[in-house]
């Protein structure tokens, strides 16, 4: 046995029978020797995950410069430290170094992905060495080893199961299944999806109940736990739309402000005649009005706003960009346990000989009713039968806490048939006393039912049994009539019931009874395998949380697709699909499907499809993958290790945060407090309302900054002196339209806003038409700084007096250009759009003291050499401000009047 062999990479140990992975391991039933395990030890290395290659501090603390907001932070801190404005400079560079920090800090924990997918390792495991029982620590395991598994262990290892008994294992971190997985020993096709492979244990799974033997057939990173996260340490994160588009933005503006400097300073210099370093001067001051220096502090700042806007919502934002890309979504791809639905299992439908039952309300609690054609059904005695039935023969336990919650102890079916009886009005401890459990038969997967023995006081048995509704026709003879008596079985109805119950996606137990005698005091399998009474059918589901179909017709009204992909099975995916209104009429693809599929193929195809059933942790990456390649913008949602790496690909990654992974957690920009869809459709609409507001300090900064440059080129061309100086013109953007802009920050999100479609990924920051106001409005602020500072001088004043009247008469127009930015294409004249905004009120109460002291103030005015007004010129100034936002306001008349309006 020295030459142990490697590790397979095919993951096909499921095709093998038991002894044929023994075989192939070169091991037997009593284990390795110790000898040989240390030698396999050698060779294969410690079972582990393979730590993550990282940065190291520093490097990660340098990456952290490396973005497009800070540097035009540093270019603007380069063009106050030219100018001599060491306060300012160290201002930029303050915000600049916290950008640096909160950057470096996230990017640690995102990090901790890793480190929480390989703590869901276990930490000891027992096994067989020797021929004798020993446990050992997890991370000594070897390809080989004989591992014995009992209830509430973790799984340390991949294993092919050797010996099963009523062994079910929680494997929905894996498969995303809600429901444990019930093991064998019996191999399946090569090609079985991971959920449909019983006769595997894996890594990092949980033994629900049960108890097993099983060979090591990988350890460490050969494991499907160690897969994910290489597959993790590959994904590419995604930057996000808004970063791209200031990307694109900063570029062009750069250039044009390149080409717009080189090409003043020539023609000043060249044509003009001007001095050289007095020209170098001017385009300082060129280069200064056209920067928006507040453009990276106040996206910050918005963007901060809304992840506190989001936590109260239940939305945890980890990454601070990820606030605004949940707004330009197009597609999410949502997991379905626990998300769209409660992962409560519910009973649906009760089938009897008789009639056939809907039973309303969802989960663990106990409010709902029974309906029979819509009509309300008060329990009766056939119906208290089944219910007495479901709750006696069951060995979960269904509590409310303190909080009035309703937790479950055991297997989510069971629960379903306890809420099932407290919905008929019984109460489960007191009828354990009026029947106390003599004896029962647990349920095992070879026999697929349980059974249980009661007695009442006066000493009438009775035998409850539940379990497959294939199995337990097998051992009934009878059917509950309506009276109450007993009719021969008809097995073809039963079968058709069972039938329809499946196309709904429904989970089916039957349930059966027999009375037995006072003596009858043990149960054996001779006693059920005959003449039982079958009472019901139960179709049970995970049922959709109501607030989740509202939440997806929502996304839907406002052009965002929802897609659903599940590890559970088409039947199931589809019943639920179209009970939230996702997928209803287009067909569902499963895994298998999937892999048939090329790139090109799996892209034409996604259009049609909505519900993807039987998903593996490379389907979901892959159909992310394939989305991001047809130019959509994702959102993912998962709760589950096998989520991992889609939802660090996602342009968004929404974990769980009640009943999610803490892997999952880690590489999601977004957890949800309450794993409620609703949650993510909130959070959706407040997304679109933030980048509107991004819109709108972007749409009222860049004209500020377009008119106090094109004041700089006018006199430039026209060999004027300087209206604004650059220390005025910093005043304007640092102070005065950093004040101004943050009141747009607090702005409400604008109706209908989750009535519009989604804004096109590739759409540029600034479109034509923002384009086309910002010309429009900077021309208006231009012609009013040069205008009344031209007429100051006209009039006799002094030189500082009209600079003063100029970087008021800029500043004016920015103050009611404000307040037409509260809308982009709506009216202001409204109470509402006047004085609607209190944040915009006291913005402009600061920015109007400010001017007071810049006006008057005897420092500022040795400072600035401004000078001070009388009530004439204040009042010039005040009519050009008036100007700017009557004009505006006409051009959005004129907007809506001709239709011109762009999407969102």
């Amino acid at each position: 046995m020295g030459n142990a062999p490697s590790q397979h990479s095919d993951h096909t140990w499921h095709g093998l029978t038991a002894q044929q992975a023994l075989d192939t391991q070169q091991s037997s039933t009593s284990g390795l020797s110790q000898e040989e395990a240390e030698l396999r030890l050698q060779r294969h290395g410690p079972n582990r995950l393979p730590p993550p290659k990282r940065r190291g501090p520093l490097l990660r603390l340098l990456y952290q410069f490396h973005n497009v907001l800070l540097y035009m932070m540093m270019a603007a801190a380069l063009v106050t430290a030219l100018l001599g404005h060491w306060v300012d400079t160290g201002v930029i560079l303050a915000a600049v170094l916290i950008n640096v920090v909160i950057g470096f800090i996230q990017e640690g924990k995102a990090e901790n992905a890793l480190d929480a997918i390989r703590n869901l390792l276990s930490p000891h495991a027992l096994v067989m060495r020797d021929g004798e029982r020993r446990e050992i620590d997890a991370d000594q395991l070897v390809p080989g080893d004989i591992v014995l598994l009992a209830s509430g262990d973790k799984v340390p290892a991949d294993l092919r199961l050797l010996s099963v008994k009523n062994l079910l294992v929680e494997e929905a971190a894996l498969t995303g299944e809600s429901l444990p997985a019930e093991k064998s020993m019996a191999h399946c096709q090569a090609d079985a999806a991971l959920g449909d492979r019983r006769c595997m244990a894996y890594s990092g799974t949980l033994v629900a109940s049960g108890q097993a033997s099983g060979v090591v057939v990988a350890t460490g990173a050969g494991t499907e736990l160690g897969r994910i996260g290489a597959m993790l340490q590959q994904v590419q994160t995604m930057t996000t739309p808004l970063l791209r588009q200031i990307e694109q933005f900063s570029r062009w503006l750069a250039l044009a402000i390149l080409i717009f400097a080189m090409a003043t300073f020539a023609l000043g210099t060249f044509w003009h005649g001007q001095d050289p370093a007095e020209m170098f001067m001017m385009v300082v001051a060129l280069t200064a009005a056209a920067i928006p220096e507040g453009l990276p502090a106040l996206m910050t700042v918005i963007l901060a706003l809304g992840v506190q806007r989001m936590a109260g919502r239940n939305a945890i934002v980890r990454r601070l960009p990820a606030v605004e890309t949940l707004g330009s979504v197009t597609v999410i791809c949502s997991d379905k346990t626990g998300t769209l639905t409660r992962n409560e299992m519910t009973v649906q439908r009760l089938v009897s000989a008789s009639r056939v039952l809907d039973v309303s309300g969802v989960g663990y609690a106990p409010t709902g009713a029974f309906h029979l054609d819509a009509a309300l059904v008060e329990p009766d005695a056939a119906l208290l039968e089944v219910a007495r039935a479901a709750t006696l023969c069951n060995d979960a336990q269904l509590q409310q806490d303190a909080a009035g919650s309703w937790r479950l102890q055991g297997d989510p079916t069971e629960g379903a048939l306890h809420t099932l009886a407290l919905k008929a009005g019984l109460d489960t401890p007191t009828l354990n006393q009026q029947l106390p459990r003599s004896d029962s038969i647990p349920f095992e997967s070879e026999h697929r039912f349980m059974a249980s023995l009661h007695h009442d006081h006066q000493g009438h048995g009775v035998i409850y049994l539940k379990g497959a509704p294939e199995r337990l026709l097998e051992m009934c003879s009878g059917q509950r009539d309506a009276d109450g008596g007993v009719q021969p079985l008809d097995a073809d109805y039963w079968r058709r019931q069972a039938t329809d119950l499946a196309a709904r996606g429904l989970r089916l137990l039957a349930i059966a009874s027999r009375a037995a005698s006072a003596s009858q005091r043990s149960l054996s399998f001779a006693d059920v395998e005959q003449d039982m009474t079958l009472l019901a059918l139960v179709g049970i589901i995970d049922p959709p949380r109501e607030e989740a179909i509202a939440a997806v017709a929502e996304c839907q009204r406002a052009g965002i697709r929802v897609k659903m992909i599940t590890g559970d099975h088409a039947e199931t995916a589809r019943a639920i699909g179209a009970q939230l209104g996702i997928g209803v009429g287009l067909p569902a693809m499963t895994g298998a499907e999937l892999e048939l599929l090329d790139e090109r193929s799996l892209r034409e195809v996604l259009p049609g499809v909505e519900v993807f059933a039987r998903a593996s942790p490379e389907h979901k990456l892959r159909l992310v993958q394939a989305m991001q390649a047809s130019g959509e913008v994702v959102a993912m949602t998962g709760d589950g290790v096998n989520d991992a790496p889609a939802l660090k690909r996602a342009d968004v990654g929404v974990a769980m945060g009640d009943k999610g992974t803490e892997a999952a957690k880690e590489a999601a920009e977004v957890v949800l407090a309450d794993d409620n869809f609703a949650t993510i459709a909130g959070a959706v609409r407040e997304g679109r309302a933030i980048y509107d507001n991004l819109k709108k300090f972007i749409l009222f900064a860049l004209p500020t900054n377009g008119g106090q440059a094109l004041i700089v080129i006018i006199a430039i061309l026209f060999q004027l002196t300087l209206p604004l100086t650059p220390a005025q013109v910093l005043w304007i953007n640092m102070v005065t339209s950093v004040t101004l802009g943050l009141a747009l920050a607090f702005e409400p999100a604008e109706p209908g806003l989750m009535d519009r479609p989604p804004r096109a990924p590739n759409e540029p920051l600034l479109s034509g038409f923002f384009v086309w106001r910002v010309l429009l409005v900077s021309l208006l602020m231009a012609g009013a700084g040069i205008g009344l500072f031209l007429w100051e001088l006209q009039q006799g004043t002094g030189l500082d007096s009209a600079r003063t009247m100029a970087l008021n008469a800029v500043v004016m127009c920015e103050v009611f250009y404000l307040i037409n930015s509260r809308r982009i294409f709506a009216s202001v004249f409204s109470l509402d759009g006047l004085f609607g905004s209190r944040a915009v009120l006291l913005a402009i109460a600061a920015c109007l003291v400010l001017q007071a002291l810049y006006t008057y103030a005897p420092p500022m005015q040795r400072l600035f050499n401004s000078t001070p007004l009388d009530l004439g010129q204040w009042t010039r100034v005040v009519l050009a401000g008036l100007a700017v936002f009557v004009i505006a306001e006409l051009e959005k008349w004129l907007i809506r009047r001709l239709r011109l309006q762009p999407n969102g």
